[in-house]
């Protein structure tokens, strides 16, 4: 761990609301940094529904009997390490339908254990992928990660981007930087006629994310090929991959 952090560069990737593809964007997002030649950590800080795990076919299906919380200085745990990724997750030490075990005062602690108790090899990045919305745990990453920067997840719908806003105050009054937002699921094409379909009421200008000063880096459409990983990210996360390095450099 160099100079006491897990990593060169530390991004988090948020969102307001559950539902708008942030794990599939921070995972995606993390590949196609790996192919651009970095060493790249991830970490799914999401307690509650850790889901990266089984995006990556590493799924726990024996429960927990216990989960130590040690003192600083203790053994590190290992991150799991696949497709060129080390991957650290609350899933892998937890079974699939176990509920974390611990009280709400005592979740900084396994965060911390999860952020600095783990043995990531300083890599070029660590991308944190958030739980939604605006509560303690990302209030707590906030305090323990030193952002180099955020990146928004939003839905093309109101409700969306009205929970995405909240999400951007809590980001300015922690002092983190803003990188800008993936709008995901914008649109799809039809499989027959090839023609573009917007599946949601389009979001009046002056509601939008956009509105308030934060930057539109991908729109990304609903696919069924972008939650395939065999054949690595899809074009667009080597764009979005490029924006983060040239925004962190």
């Amino acid at each position: 761990m160099e100079n006491g952090r897990p990593a060169r560069r530390i991004l988090a990737v948020a969102s307001g609301k559950g539902g708008v593809g942030k794990s599939t964007i921070a995972l995606n997002l993390a590949l196609a940094l790996t192919h651009r030649g970095n060493a790249v950590g991830i970490l799914d800080a999401d307690l509650y529904g850790p889901d990266v795990p089984a995006m990556l076919g590493l799924t726990r299906t024996e429960d927990a009997k216990e989960w130590p919380l040690w003192r600083r200085g203790g053994a590190a745990l290992k991150p799991i390490e696949r497709r060129g990724l080390k991957v650290m997750s609350a899933g892998f030490l937890l079974g699939e339908r176990q509920i974390m075990p611990w009280e709400s005062q005592a979740l900084p602690f396994v965060l911390r254990q999860l952020l600095g108790g783990v043995a990531w090899g300083s890599p070029d990045y660590l991308v944190i992928d958030l739980p939604p919305g605006t509560a303690d745990l990302q209030v707590e990453v906030f305090r323990e990660a030193s952002l180099d920067g955020a990146l928004l997840v939003v839905g093309p719908q109101d409700v969306a981007h009205l929970d995405a806003k909240k999400v951007v105050t809590l980001l300015r009054d922690a002092d983190v930087r803003i990188l800008g937002a993936v709008e995901n699921m914008a649109a799809t094409t039809c499989p027959h006629c090839g023609e573009r379909i917007e599946l949601f009421p389009a979001v009046a200008s002056e509601r939008s994310l956009w509105h308030d000063g934060v930057r539109r880096l991908a729109s990304i459409p609903l696919d069924p090929a972008l939650a395939e990983l065999n054949g690595g990210p899809p074009p667009v996360f080597f764009a979005l991959a490029d924006e983060v390095e040239r925004a962190l450099a």
